[in-house]
């Protein structure tokens, strides 16, 4: 059975953690995402998406559900791969001074799930005072640099000289974590979760479309890739109603034969790359397949039980206007023989 994958999503108070929850949930596309919470008091699941409750569970549109897991996270965690159906992803929400990381670890010791990333909320208005705040300022840098992707919340709220600036700070704050633009919570899927980025499901090769009407369950809003005018810097524009292809790059590789699996994962954390995320499977040197999935700076090796027939391959995302498309083709053909599986 394939191990869950876990996202954990933190942020200081009032970032808009639930407003993105809610973004998640409707743009779901029939896929079974369990939100655990950690009181029904403190969440705000949209109303229209709630069709049941049951005690500490809520049961929502298109197969989720929403736990409150109260004091006892690890008993709330241990249930989930028992649950018949299973859900295809997990999402904690933690509490606006809760540090994620310390709940990202806490997952790892529940066999029959995996952490994928940790999702931090940031308010582009206000999360620099915070930053400075001789009272919560420590908490709020630490969720920061705990991040594997800073959400980068209300930048309809910030002119784009402050904006540009943000940026800057983030870089020196978080420098391990990539940045994601958004308003009200509006952030593609494909930057969120490594399995949407693929669109398949490869730990068990279960297409992951819709069941109802057979859409590929991605994200229906998108937006565009903007200049400044002033500054001549390029941002990502807020998603708006088409799809989220408009926000995102991405390049499909194929590997002709077998690499060097770990000077390859960690030549992938340059940020030089601008990656979001990358997922994928090599055969090394010494015939062994790994998986390699990686999130912001950060990239990891699994072992995996059989080699890809066709030597390997690997689907790299991130933001449009970041990504940089020749430096990750570069990087990948040093690592060995192949070339683009696809045109994004």
């Amino acid at each position: 059975m394939r191990a869950i994958p876990v996202s954990v999503l933190g942020g200081y108070l009032g970032a808009g953690k639930t407003t993105l929850v809610n973004h998640v949930l409707r743009c779901a596309g029939g896929r079974r995402i369990a939100v655990l919470v950690n009181d029904f008091g403190d969440v705000g699941i949209d109303a229209d998406l709630i069709e049941s409750r049951d005690g500490d569970v809520i049961n929502l549109a298109g197969g989720c559900i929403c736990c409150s897991y109260g004091s006892d996270l690890m008993a709330a965690l241990m249930r989930l791969p028992q649950m018949e159906p299973t859900p295809d992803r997990v999402l904690i929400e933690t509490s606006g001074v809760a540090l994620p990381r310390s709940v990202a670890r806490t997952t790892t010791l529940v066999s029959g799930l995996a952490v994928d990333a940790v999702l931090v909320v940031a308010d582009a208005e206000t999360v620099r005072e915070q930053a400075a705040d001789r009272y919560v300022g420590d908490t709020v840098l630490a969720q920061l640099r705990e991040a594997d992707l800073v959400l980068l919340n209300k930048i309809d709220l910030c002119a784009d000289e402050d904006l540009a600036q943000l940026h800057r700070w983030l870089r020196e704050t978080a420098p391990r974590a990539a940045v994601i633009d958004s308003e009200r919570g509006a952030v593609a899927i494909e930057l969120l979760f490594a399995d949407d980025a693929t669109g398949r499901d490869e730990r068990d090769g279960r297409d992951e479309r819709d069941g109802r009407d057979g859409r590929d369950g991605r994200d229906g809003r998108d937006g565009r890739d903007e200049r400044d005018g002033r500054t001549g810097t390029r941002r990502i524009a807020p998603l708006g109603g088409h799809h989220a292809a408009a926000v995102f790059d991405s390049l499909g590789w194929r590997f002709a034969g077998p690499v060097d699996a770990r000077a390859l994962a960690m030549a992938l954390e340059s940020a030089e790359l601008g990656l979001a995320r990358v997922k994928g499977f090599v055969n090394d040197r010494d015939g062994r397949c790994w998986l390699l999935q990686g999130v912001g700076r950060r990239v990891e090796l699994s072992p995996w039980n059989a080699p890809p027939t066709d030597g390997g391959r690997l689907l790299c995302i991130g933001a449009r206007g970041r990504f940089d498309r020749g430096a990750v083709v570069a990087t990948l053909e040093r690592a060995g023989a192949g070339g683009p599986e696809r045109q994004a």
